[in-house]
């Protein structure tokens, strides 16, 4: 149970302490390792700030898992992640979107307690034009002996057992939201400083859901009950606000109110956004503070994992505007 008393102003590494006393026999591994992803995300704040250096926005050959163009900062960030927590004796899988396989430590690091599922650089292709980009995370724990190297067995046909869900957003301001499974936080980082602080407390859905972040440009390729649900929101006063950053238009929708959606097409059939490392860490953070997500017909915590790389519809925002949908 978080510390409802923390105060606004405390520094994130404070916070994890705090919260970390709460715990009965906790040993300060899952808070070692919270401070791991929080460092990484530092230093990949540092190499944004100058992604307008030609070598960092210009693409190199070849595609990622999912035949996307793949920036040299993907790899930039996906590196730093894998360096600091491979390394820490705290993980004993990383699962990214920019690896086709799971990456394991070396022998010496095989007894980590932890599984970290990540989106490195989500939204890469927008930083040329400047349009903030994120880091998505999940933690779970290892089921498997720790005395041998994990595996993909790890990870899969796992329903709701998610440990920690959240994300980076780098914007004008660099933000940091996450949940164990209580109250969703939310700390801006301070340069002056070099440290995350508590801003957002207890993070809520606002009761009312304002606008919906969805590309209508797939509108012809949507089935006939998305159409309408769309076409329900519109008519029941929700705007349109897409930045095209999942993790931007998620942190907008999640202060303000609003639904984001990515369903399924006729070109992709099973969705095109990534289950293991993006859905459910949103999810999470959208359940608890009073949100939804789900698949159009399942709560995306209930989804069955049965491949790392898994794609799914996802909508996601307001309970009351996603239980909407099954009127359609």
């Amino acid at each position: 149970m978080q510390n409802n008393k923390q105060m606004i102003g405390i520094t994130v590494n404070q916070f994890i302490a705090n919260n970390q006393k709460d715990i009965p026999n906790a040993t300060g591994d899952f808070s070692n390792l919270l401070n791991e992803i929080i460092i990484s995300c530092k230093v990949i704040r540092s190499k944004l700030m100058s992604s307008g250096i030609s070598e960092v926005l210009h693409a190199i050959e070849g595609e990622n898992v999912h035949g996307d163009v793949v920036k040299t900062l993907d790899i930039i960030a996906n590196d730093i992640f894998k360096e600091r927590l491979l390394k820490s004796g705290l993980v004993s899988m990383i699962i990214s979107e920019e690896d086709n396989e799971p990456v394991f430590p070396d022998d010496k690091y095989i007894g980590g307690k932890y599984i970290v599922a990540i989106d490195p650089c989500d939204g890469s292709s927008n930083i040329a034009c400047n349009v903030p980009v994120g880091t998505i995370f999940g933690i779970w724990e290892r089921k498997s002996s720790k005395n041998n190297h994990s595996n993909s067995e790890d990870i899969l046909h796992r329903k709701r057992d998610i440990l920690c869900g959240g994300y980076v957003l780098y914007g004008s301001s660099t933000v940091l939201v996450y949940t164990t499974g209580d109250d969703v936080n939310g700390f801006t980082y301070d340069p002056l400083i070099g440290e995350f602080i508590l801003t957002h407390k207890q993070i809520r859905f606002p009761d009312v859901s304002k606008c919906y972040s969805v590309n209508e440009s797939y509108y012809d390729l949507w089935n006939d009950n998305i159409k309408k649900y769309v076409n329900w929101l519109k008519s029941n006063g929700h705007t349109a606000r897409y930045v095209g950053s999942l993790v931007a238009d998620f942190h907008r929708n999640l202060l303000y109110g609003g639904v984001f959606l990515y369903p399924k097409d006729s070109k992709s059939k099973t969705g095109k956004l990534r289950l293991l490392y993006e859905c459910i860490p949103l999810s999470f953070i959208a359940e608890q503070a009073g949100g939804s997500g789900t698949d159009g017909q399942n709560d995306i915590l209930e989804v069955d994992i049965v491949e790392i790389h898994q794609k799914t519809p996802l909508f996601i925002g307001n309970k009351n505007i996603i239980n909407k949908l099954k009127d359609f």
